[in-house]
């Protein structure tokens, strides 16, 4: 399915401030927030949809590369892949669990301790093969930009020989009470983000973030057969976790680059053939294009235009059998749109057999014209 742009998911111009792209993705994440529509998939997937275009416009380098060159300019730049993604990761991400927390009553409650350890972001990004490749498997080298521990800080994001604090706020709960007597509300607190710790005194390298971006080269297997669209999941190759915790992974999505003559139909491939009259009517032996070089293909006589021959097994591959599917031929007969005389003589001849009226040898316009209008003397 192809993705939206970015600027339309958010309902913003493209000359939009950062505090515009903001105040947009406030709104639109409350809006199809999965506790203010629960159970409605097409709510969350807009939810993640504008997660994704938020994380791109808010970025100067992402949005850069987004305007000048569209999504295909965001491959290897380590956009998060929010379809795997935890709603509730989404939130600590952007640092606005605070937000939300308020307007839904403080309800979602952290599911580990703070301090915890978290399994690191998913990363996605995508990989273009030709129907030649899907249909042999094949290994491809990915090179994308991700988000790493920092050296020097190990990823705790506070000054060598330093280390964080536990927070005023909360107490090192990450989460902080409003109100009073029977009825609290329980909520993220906004000082730490949940984490019960805060840095007094942040790393210079990463500027207490904990992280830095770094470039990152894979190899990946593609499996024969694989659709558009589908994933590949490369574990433990996406973002580090919080406190210990493991890796994100990554997920490559699949893209077919398009065949001059071939195209797919599940595990078949179509191929349009254009041939003459004679050939439709008397047969013929053709030569056809398969991904593996030139067919022979026998078209029997009496052959009407618009029909399909089969070459059986010479399509892709099923991905849990490993069956391959056909090649279909859609024969497309083709017409003369000039005679020789010669030509001309045959067909007449040939007509006469089938006693079928055809229009006589051309005459000149004018005196064809005459005798339309009963001039003709």
């Amino acid at each position: 399915m192809a993705k939206r742009d970015y600027y339309e998911v958010l309902g913003i111009e493209k000359n939009a401030s950062a505090e515009d792209i903001k105040r947009a993705y406030r709104r639109l994440a409350i809006k199809f927030h999965p506790d203010k529509n629960p159970g409605d998939k097409e709510a969350e997937a807009k939810f993640k949809e504008c997660a994704e275009a938020y994380e791109v416009l808010s970025d100067a380098d992402k949005r850069k590369q987004y305007d000048q060159y569209g999504h295909e300019g965001l491959r290897g730049a380590g956009v998060h892949d929010y379809s795997h993604m935890k709603v509730d990761d989404i939130f600590s991400m952007f640092g606005f669990e605070d937000i939300f927390g308020d307007l839904f009553g403080g309800g979602r409650r952290r599911s580990t301790r703070p301090g915890g350890p978290a399994k690191g972001f998913d990363l996605e990004t995508t990989v273009e093969l030709s129907l030649e490749e899907v249909a042999q498997g094949s290994e491809k080298t990915i090179e994308f930009t991700r988000q790493d521990n920092c050296g020097s800080c190990n990823g705790s994001g506070s000054a060598a020989g330093t280390k964080p604090t536990t927070c005023p706020m909360c107490g090192g709960t990450g989460q902080v009470a409003q109100g009073g007597g029977f009825f609290q509300m329980i909520t993220t607190c906004s000082r730490c983000r949940g984490a019960g710790q805060v840095i007094t005194d942040p790393c210079k390298t990463c500027r207490g973030t904990g992280k830095i971006p770094h470039k990152r080269v894979v190899t990946i297997k593609i499996p024969a057969g694989v659709h558009e669209g589908q994933a590949v999941r490369v574990s433990g190759e996406g973002e580090p976790g919080k406190f210990g915790g493991p890796r994100g992974d990554l997920y490559c999505y699949v893209r077919i680059k398009a065949h001059p003559f071939l195209q797919r139909d599940g595990n078949d491939l179509v191929c349009v053939i254009p041939i003459s009259f004679t050939q439709a009517a008397l047969g013929a032996t053709i030569d056809v294009p398969s991904l593996t070089g030139k067919k022979q293909l026998k078209i029997p006589g009496g052959t009407q235009h618009g029909d399909v021959l089969r070459i059986r097994s010479q399509g892709l591959p099923d991905m849990r059998n490993g069956r391959s599917g056909d090649e279909l031929i859609q024969v497309l007969v083709e017409l003369p749109k000039k005679l020789n005389s010669k030509q001309e003589q045959i067909l007449r001849e040939f007509a006469a057999t089938e006693d079928k009226n055809v229009m006589p040898q051309s005459t000149g316009f004018f005196e064809k014209l005459k005798k339309y209008f009963g001039t003709g003397k």
